[in-house]
């Protein structure tokens, strides 16, 4: 990061300027095998994308609130750094019914058609595959998402000192998110280059700061497990070592 990041949307910025061909988010599904890699130039390609979609087809503005209900995986990280972009409040497993729009994974579909504003659902298959048939009330990301445009620019300023994200009964601007990420980093000795596996759900700060904020804002890169428990015996062990882990956190 720089000085002037105050936002989680400049921590990638500054990312993307400083090492674009590094990976950032490597996400591994035990219950699927599936394995991405995602690095910095193409993390932010996703981000831009998204934040495309969420500004314009969406008509999402600054401090909209954006009910995420999606577990632990990179199209949820995509989204935090979208909403970040926009202004958009990223509330981690909020209600829909008092959100302005919604976006859902393919297990919680019934509750969020209690938003009355957009929906959006992820089918989270491999490779961000879409719906075989898209809900009915819902946008399928996938097919939505591939025609955005590669570079965004917010229509307004984002306010580093508004509400950004909400999590565990907890709101926080920004800025807060940014100095908080700093501070888990230097707390779990992440240095630039520092590789941090986390099988941690995103339902949590110390979720979502191990899985993404904190390697974002040290310079490093996380390997994030989802349904760590059902790797086999052993194969924790030998993803450390391939994916040259520095820091584990479970």
């Amino acid at each position: 990061m720089n000085a002037n990041d105050r936002t989680p949307a400049d921590l990638l910025r500054s990312a993307l300027a400083a090492d674009p061909a590094r990976p950032l988010v490597t996400y591994y599904d035990d219950a699927t095998g599936e394995r991405v890699e995602l690095s910095v130039a193409t993390f932010a390609n996703w981000v831009a994308k998204t934040a495309n979609l969420l500004q314009g087809d969406l008509a999402a503005e600054p401090g909209d609130r954006l009910a995420l209900l999606l577990p632990a995986h990179w199209q949820t990280a995509v989204w935090l750094l979208a909403c970040s972009s926009v202004g958009v409040v990223a509330d981690v497993g909020g209600d829909p019914a008092g959100a302005d729009l919604v976006v859902s994974g393919p297990d919680t579909l019934d509750a969020a058609r209690a938003c009355s504003g957009e929906r959006v659902a992820l089918a989270l298959r491999p490779l961000g595959g879409r719906f075989p048939q898209t809900p009915d009330g819902f946008a399928d990301y996938a097919v939505e998402v591939p025609s955005q445009g590669d570079r965004f620019a917010p229509y307004a300023p984002v306010d580093p000192d508004g509400p950004a994200l909400a999590v565990g009964g907890a709101e926080l601007t920004g800025a807060e998110v940014v100095a908080r990420a700093l501070d888990d980093a230097a707390g779990l000795g992440l240095a630039a280059g520092a590789r941090l596996l986390s099988g941690r759900p995103y339902d949590s700060w110390d979720g979502l700061s191990a899985g993404l904020y904190a390697p974002l804002a040290s310079g490093g890169s996380v390997v994030l497990c989802r349904h760590l428990d059902r790797a086999p015996e052993g194969a924790l062990e030998k993803r450390v070592e391939a994916e040259r882990v520095t820091v584990t956190v479970r």
